[in-house]
């Protein structure tokens, strides 16, 4: 759905509309994400170190949004969804022991303080009190997961790590839940552009300590 854009997708559906936006804006359109430098030893393991503390403590997204969500099917979506992300957390937790230590960079601690404020930014989205935007942020976190599962399996590979399926749920559930959700459409699609968005702020910080570490 790379090639329908949010902006001019007039009858597309909500769910198809979904897929573009995280396609736009998420983790697979960005340039560092799809280099092979980001494969690489110190890359990798920065780039696990930090997905787990954007996204392995709980409550996350998916949590925090259960709390804001009245409509049964997305109520039904987001118990399964838990469950799924407790399981991605705990894989998380796995390989950034495995991975060792941070990897050392010039200006780590501006790095850290950049992490928590998307947390943070990640935790009032998921908790927004516009209807749709909390389901919008967590379907969009699913939806960009089976992207930023593949750095998480060249990881494990890496590491010898054995890891399960991804259960956040397939593309066709998500669509579905979205489509369910059409009559808050606007607010949906917001919440999942603003979740795409800092998910391409993660790799904007990945990819500066890359080359804080080259450059070194």
């Amino acid at each position: 759905m790379a090639s329908v854009s949010v902006e001019s997708a007039g009858g597309v559906r909500t769910g198809a509309l979904l897929e573009a936006c995280v396609a736009e804006h998420g983790s697979a359109s960005h340039p560092y994400f799809a280099s092979p430098a980001l494969r690489n030893g110190a890359n990798l393991a920065d780039a696990i170190h930090f997905l787990t503390a954007l996204h392995g403590r709980h409550p996350g997204v998916v949590d925090l949004a259960a709390t804001r969500i009245v409509d049964p099917a997305g109520r039904a979506w987001l118990a399964s969804a838990a469950e799924g992300a407790a399981a991605e957390r705990a894989l998380l937790t796995r390989l950034a022991v495995a991975a060792g230590p941070i990897p050392s960079t010039p200006g780590g601690g501006a790095s850290e303080a950049a992490i928590q404020a998307q947390r943070a930014a990640l935790a009032t989205l998921a908790q927004s009190d516009r209807k749709g935007c909390a389901l919008g942020a967590a379907l969009a976190l699913a939806a960009d997961w089976v992207t930023v599962r593949n750095v998480i399996e060249a990881a494990a590979k890496r590491l010898g790590i054995e890891v399960p399926a991804n259960a956040f749920g397939d593309a066709a559930q998500l669509r579905a839940v979205a489509d369910e959700a059409a009559s808050v459409e606007r607010a949906l699609l917001f919440g999942a552009q603003q979740l795409a968005l800092q998910h391409r702020a993660l790799w904007d910080l990945l990819e500066a300590r890359q080359q804080a570490r080259r450059d070194y």
